[in-house]
């Protein structure tokens, strides 16, 4: 302004100087008062931080000084104060905000309301000591201020905010604080507070390691969180991550103080912490968990519960089942014990349990599972069976192998609490109950049914218990593996009694029940899918069927004598196999057949011998080298079997035409098949030794390597002068 001291020095000497005479004259300067905060408004928002820094200690000079007068004039401080409270310096901040707390202690109470967004800024600043100057201002406000009873909704939350202050001594000092403020208040409001006093019980359940603060605190939150609580939830949706972290670390606080008054602002509280458990700062998220918890330790289950599962109605959110667990958790176990069996109902809902496969959703009904366990511990058998169901969902979804170790895990914790050796326990337990379970709906599967992994994890993570099951679970197979069932569906449940099969002593024929179940595997389950369908998926399922044929034999499960009963259906189908597009069911066909002659070969008849040995032979121009010497040697078993076959006579034809072909791949470019056809050739020339050194000569001279031919002649005439 025109006639301003330019001088920085002489500007800051002049407040000084001020101060100094206000001071020393108290409430005789009252007649200049105008001109003094007049002097003031232009010196607050001095260039010079020091002036600046004065004119605070000036404003808290006059008020000291006149206080009967200046409650006139502070209003007019207020604006130039709240402008200066965001300075660049720390220490002019840390003196506007004290300055600010005696303008308006001494003056007029009505400028709370203009301040108070700018001090709850202030909470949010870097460094300590002005956070430090905003507690102890709200401090004094809630002990001293003339209309305290007024702004007690607006203030107690910017002292609790200082509680989870990083620094210990800001954090102490809200303490200290809020003791003397609630014990003030208790003495002030005695008469009120006689019965309480008197007559008040301390919760039989509390949070480990928190301290309960007093009467006086507690009631002064309790009468005005339906004023705190809507602004509250709505910092906890903010934009602004540092005001949802206060918010939630607040709404911990107050929660803590009001205990069972948490009832009556359910429903709000509810709507909130479902958005503050989705946050993604997961400070927010582990604040709004711990205030739930809160809910669980003071709210009736009877209330909180039904309010909770009431959201399981609609599509229950990730963040519903959150808050369910932490409820949980917070319970004490005697007052949940009448709600577990609603508890566990709900959880094991198709439409909870099922809703979704996300994984967060999955850990979170996971969690819901592991707090009833903790909390409950024996009176969880109630819902063994329950909970059960909801672990076999959690399992059975596509997810990393930690979530599966963590419901394998929590398997475990349900068998102990039940006096149980292992998680296989509790699948005897409960295996007839949960085959009928997932069954209830399998006429209709398909490959997006739950019930389809559901049943496979029963199936395979049981272990040597399912073998006790087998009429269900052979049941459930035998309906669903028909031909006109889903494909995809088939394939997959295919693909789990394969593994089964792999390991049948340790699972599915751990009791040694299953071979009396072998005729209805092969007949009406493997047989009917390995007859031939165009399409991928249907050439799959031959696959795996023959798959499961060959764990069957190769468990040593299917044995001659079972194989006797079931060669007419399945030979056709098997010999049929051997011409598919895939290498590896061209090579357990090749072994299949191969395991059937040695079983009963010697019971073939004409037709038999001929379709087997003309299939066969194809596969020693196959692009597999496993192939073609699995072909060889399943020749050199059909050689063994015509040999003691009554139909011998009359295959001379088809075994001269199977020497002619043998020799041909004599010269074959892998070595290892050449020594393949030879030993074929040996086992051969038992039946006709005449008819093979006739086609031998007729072509030794064709071949590129007639080792092998004068070999196999040496053979042959040495096989004569033995006999």
């Amino acid at each position: 302004p025109p006639g301003a001291e330019h001088s920085e020095e002489l500007r800051l000497g002049l407040v000084q100087l001020l101060r100094l005479l206000l001071q020393r004259c108290g409430p005789a300067a009252a007649p200049y008062l105008g001109d003094i905060v007049r002097v003031l408004q232009a010196t607050l928002l001095d260039h010079y931080a020091e002036v600046r820094r004065e004119s605070c200690r000036c404003a808290v000079a006059c008020a000291q000084a006149m206080p009967e007068h200046f409650h006139m004039q502070s209003e007019s401080l207020i604006k130039p104060l709240m402008q200066t409270i965001s300075h660049q310096h720390y220490r002019v901040r840390v003196d506007v905000i004290q300055a600010t707390g005696t303008v308006i202690q001494f003056g007029n109470g009505k400028s709370v309301d203009d301040v108070l967004s700018h001090l709850a800024q202030r909470l949010f600043d870097e460094i300590p000591k002005v956070r430090h100057a905003v507690t102890t201002v709200i401090g004094e406000w809630l002990l001293h201020l003339r209309d305290r009873y007024s702004y007690f909704h607006k203030l107690i939350p910017l002292l609790l905010g200082s509680f989870s202050d990083e620094i210990p001594e800001n954090t102490e000092l809200a303490w200290t604080y809020w003791e003397k403020i609630g014990l003030q208040w208790e003495k002030e409001n005695e008469e009120d507070l006689k019965d309480k006093m008197d007559f008040s019980v301390s919760p039989s359940h509390y949070p480990k390691g928190v301290t309960r603060p007093g009467l006086g605190c507690r009631e002064l939150v309790s009468r005005n969180l339906s004023k705190i609580l809507p602004g509250l939830c709505h910092d906890l949706t903010d934009w602004v991550v540092s005001t949802r972290v206060k918010a939630s670390q607040l709404l911990y606080t107050l929660l803590l103080h009001v205990e069972d008054h948490i009832t009556q602002h359910m429903e709000l509280l509810l709507r909130t912490l479902y958005q503050s458990c989705l946050d993604e700062e997961s400070d927010v998220v582990k604040n709004s968990v711990k205030a739930a918890e809160l809910i669980g330790t003071f709210v009736s289950p009877k209330v909180s519960l039904r309010l909770i599962t009431s959201a399981f109605g609609q599509t229950p959110k990730p963040s519903c089942v959150m808050v369910l667990a932490a409820v949980i958790r917070g319970s004490p176990k005697e007052i949940l014990q009448p709600h577990v069996v609603q508890l566990g109902n709900t959880l094991s809902q198709p439409g909870v349990c099922q809703r979704s496969e996300e994984v967060f959703y999955m850990e979170q009904l996971l969690c819901c599972v592991q707090a009833l366990i903790d909390v409950c511990q024996e009176d969880c058998k109630e819902i063994s069976l329950q909970l059960m169901k909801v672990l076999v969902t959690i399992m059975a979804i596509p997810s990393t192998q930690d979530l599966k170790e963590k419901v394998e895990k929590t398997m475990s914790s349900l068998a102990e609490v039940q006096q149980l050796d292992s998680f296989h326990c509790l699948y005897k337990q409960h295996i007839t109950e949960l085959l009928e379970w997932v069954s209830v709906s399998c006429d209709g599967w398909t490959c997006y049914s739950p019930e389809v992994l559901q049943l496979e994890v029963i199936a395979t993570h049981s272990g040597p218990v399912i073998g006790e099951a087998l009429e269900e679970f052979i049941l459930i197979l035998k309906m669903c593996l028909q031909p006109n069932k889903d494909p995809q569906m088939r394939l997959k449940l295919f693909t789990v009694l394969s593994q089964l099969f792999q390991k049948a002593s340790e699972t599915i024929n751990s009791q040694g029940l299953f071979p009396s179940y072998l005729e209805t595997v092969i007949k009406d389950i493997l047989a009917p899918n390995l007859q031939w369908h165009a399409g991928r998926t249907a050439a799959a399922i031959r696959a795996t069927a023959v798959l499961c044929l060959w764990a069957l034999i190769h468990c040593e499960m299917l044995s001659p004598k079972e194989i006797l009963k079931v060669k007419d259906e399945l030979m056709p189908q098997i010999i049929a196999s051997m011409d598919e597009d895939s290498k590896i069911t061209r090579l357990m066909a090749c072994r299949i057949v191969d395991t059937f002659l040695k079983a009963c070969g010697k019971q073939f008849d004409e037709d038999k011998f001929k379709n087997t040995y003309t299939e066969v032979l194809k596969r020693l121009d196959d692009a597999s080298c496993d192939v073609r010497l699995a072909a060889a040697h399943t020749l050199a078993n059909w050689f063994k079997c015509l040999k003691d076959s009554d139909v011998k006579s009359t295959m001379e034809g088809h075994v001269e035409f199977l020497y002619q072909e043998l020799l041909i791949h004599l010269d074959d470019p892998d070595q290892n098949l050449q020594n393949a056809v030879l030993e074929v050739l040996k086992e051969g020339s038992v039946l006709y030794p005449d008819l093979l050194v006739r086609e031998i000569e007729g072509v030794v001279h064709k071949h590129q390597t007639p080792v092998y031919c004068n070999q196999l002649l040496h053979h042959i005439q040495s096989a004569k002068e033995s006999a």
